[in-house]
């Protein structure tokens, strides 16, 4: 199990859901990782659990400051990186009644600015030959009543790694994404819904997807360590969808 030997990642909340259980899994494939994530006590746990081949940086990817930042930071532990998963993002419903400026801006910053201007900032330090992987959504595909913000987000990423892969051609520089369908992460604990709200909702999911359960971060993990590796080398600009058949129907 050698597919990241040698690679160093950096991957944005990393601290918890799929970007922790693709930690756990690119270190198992041999590589030295980085995580970020807002709340410092929650990275440096997840550190303790990665064990010594991982490192922590305190960072917000909604934050603009935090991201000029993230270059020094990164390149003061790894001075030169292989694969970046933007996995960092923010999900939340609500009718468009109900919906305010606030509430669109912090999707769109956190999902989709913070998602650029990140790959801005570590562009310098990315080796040639490197691979970078968005986390979106079948929900850029699929119609969903008060998901509109959430989903024009996703779908903003989704022209991301088409653009960006175009960009990169001369870099050698692979960019690709994974859209998970329902996934058992505590990302759903966030989405502004009462306990009812969210056991009515995740049972109305549940009934839309073929193979009859959520998926797991493990599960998605697999799919962007494919697409880290060398396994998927000619892939560009490309999508994996893997929502348990959720987007067939």
């Amino acid at each position: 199990m050698n597919r990241l030997q040698h690679k160093v990642a950096v991957i944005t909340g990393g601290n918890s859901g799929i970007g922790f259980a693709t930690a756990q899994l690119f270190i198992a494939e041999g590589a030295q990782v980085i995580i970020t994530g807002r709340n410092k006590e929650s990275v440096d746990k997840a550190v303790a659990e990665l064990g010594q081949s991982a490192k922590g940086i305190v960072s917000d990817t909604g934050s603009m400051k935090d991201i000029k930042q993230l270059q020094a930071q990164v390149a003061a532990i790894h001075p030169a990186i292989d694969i970046i998963f933007l996995n960092a993002g923010v999900a939340k419903f609500s009718p468009i009644e109900n919906a305010d400026e606030a509430f669109f801006d912090e999707q769109f910053d956190i999902n989709v600015k913070g998602s650029y201007f990140t790959v801005q900032q570590l562009l310098p330090l990315l080796k040639e030959g490197s691979s970078i992987v968005l986390n979106t959504s079948i929900n850029a595909h699929i119609g969903m009543a008060n998901a509109a913000i959430y989903a024009a987000s996703k779908a903003a990423q989704l022209t991301l790694i088409r653009n960006l892969s175009a960009e990169f051609l001369s870099k050698k520089i692979r960019v690709n994404a994974v859209s998970p369908g329902p996934v058992t992460t505590p990302l759903y604990g966030k989405l502004g819904l009462s306990e009812e709200q969210l056991s009515a909702t995740a049972s109305g999911i549940l009934s839309s997807i073929p193979v009859g359960r959520f998926g797991t971060p493990e599960e998605i993990a697999k799919t962007v360590l494919f697409l880290a590796s060398d396994d998927s080398t000619f892939l560009l600009g490309a999508e994996l969808i893997a929502d348990g058949g959720m987007s067939t129907l």
